[in-house]
């Protein structure tokens, strides 16, 4: 069809939707009904298998695998905004990534142990799939939208991602507990297990089927010069994180802001990662159903509450600062960690999930918004925010890999937690030296 005009609604509308069809891969696939499902697998096997030669722990060994997959990510991101900066077939990249993602969650339909790698390699593919799609997704805003409608267009975004996600959860929870009203047979273990198979394959057609909404409407992209697509411009995005890496010695406050937000978000993502595995190990439950709807529950939880915690942070940063609130937020996250060593029971879980999902939308809507606050006067925001990113992701690889090395080295996730509390407490020493008048 033909075009539409940059802020045309339809336009905006039609970008926003992309995350109500791709968000449910993050809460049904990273957050909550795989990792239920990846921990029924190995009821009988005591949590541990063999494995690339080694003896792993079930929740060591896919803490490394996500580690893997977000190092990927990490170098692959800055290729593709190169290749998004100069190509003028953005969609095509797009979709590609999208697909792959999105058959890889159907992929994951035939998860077993007798055939881990093959398992293995769906979830890892699934990851690139969603983050690749992203960079992609993330590009698109300032073709389609103007200064003044990003903000609200992109907060719509969220909202659609949000509700949709929440959406198909919750009939995935009804096919868990219920499936047999589905026309799923088989025992009841038997039954809950298909039906969590099945839920992989409903978030691969959702995403590929909504999305087609979005690649209707969107533009191919288009070139911002007339150059051919070279060496240097694959790796254009490189050598920007490079000069921004270079401004930053000139940035005191920024730089050591940066070291702060890097350690506190290496732990708080990896928290966010692995809170379903953690309460599948260490709570416990009095049943299989108890744990499945518990578990989920308290996802649902994390995410509702999250949106509350980012409203009640802001307005903590008006009155107080955003540096001195991230220190307290931090503070908290420290008590968090200690208490979640000592928990056993599932109010005890309720109970962490809802001071996880406070401290969680807090901190990480008001790290965003105070490294904005920080950047030095410049037309070229997209490379400092994509060396943020960047830095979040390699964080993310450096948490999880700490997490997975002390799970299989003590056979306990409480362990990890504490140690991932050591990460706080150095966020608040880097923080605190951050100059008072810089914020």
């Amino acid at each position: 069809m033909k075009n539409l005009q940059k802020g045309d609604k339809k336009l905006l509308n039609a970008w926003a939707f992309y995350d109500w069809a791709n968000s449910v891969y993050t809460l049904t696939i990273a957050s909550a009904v795989f990792p239920i499902f990846y921990e029924a697998l190995f009821a009988k096997r005591d949590h541990y298998i063999d494995v690339f030669g080694m003896h792993l722990k079930n929740s060591a060994l896919i803490s490394f695998i996500t580690a893997m997959a977000f190092l990927f990510v990490s170098f692959m991101s800055p290729l593709l905004s190169g290749v998004a900066d100069y190509v003028g077939n953005k969609k095509s990249f797009m979709k590609f990534f999208c697909y792959l993602g999105a058959t890889s969650c159907i992929g994951l339909y035939w998860f077993d142990l007798d055939n881990i790698y093959i398992g293995l390699a769906f979830y890892f593919l699934g990851l690139i799939g969603f983050w690749g799609s992203l960079v992609f997704y993330n590009s698109y805003l300032p073709d389609i939208a103007f200064e003044e409608q990003q903000d609200s267009i992109s907060a719509k975004g969220y909202s659609l991602g949000y509700i949709g996600s929440v959406i198909l959860l919750i009939i995935n929870l009804a096919m868990i507990m219920k499936p047999k009203l589905f026309g799923i047979t088989g025992s009841d273990g038997e039954a809950a297990m298909k039906a969590m198979r099945y839920s992989f394959v409903m978030v691969g057609v959702w995403w590929i089927v909504f999305s087609q909404y979005t690649y209707y409407y969107l533009p191919n992209g288009r070139k911002n010069n007339n150059e051919k697509l070279t060496r240097s411009t694959i790796f254009n995005g490189f050598n920007e994180l490079k000069k921004v890496w270079a401004l930053l010695k000139q940035n005191i406050p920024l730089k050591r802001y940066l070291g702060g937000f890097f350690v506190s978000s290496m732990a708080v993502q990896t928290v966010l990662l692995v809170a379903t595995y953690f309460g599948a190990q260490e709570i416990q439950w009095e049943s299989k159903e108890e744990s499945t709807i518990g578990l989920i529950v308290s996802i649902l939880l994390i995410q509702i509450i999250a949106v509350a915690g980012a409203i009640l942070t802001s307005k903590g940063s008006a009155k107080f600062g955003n540096i001195p609130t991230l220190i307290v937020i931090n503070a908290i996250w420290v008590v968090f960690c200690v208490i979640v060593y000592f928990i056993y029971l599932p109010i005890h879980f309720y109970i962490a999930a809802t001071i996880a999902g406070f401290v969680m939308g807090g901190i990480q809507a008001l790290s965003r918004s105070t490294y904005s606050k920080l950047l030095p006067e410049t037309e070229d925001t997209a490379s400092f925010f994509s060396f943020y990113d960047v830095a979040e992701k390699i964080g993310i690889v450096i948490g999880m890999c700490v997490y997975g090395i002390i799970d299989q080295i003590t056979g306990s996730s409480r362990s990890a937690i504490v140690i991932l509390g050591i990460f706080f407490v150095t966020a608040i020493f880097l923080l605190r030296r951050i100059p008072k008048k810089a914020l």
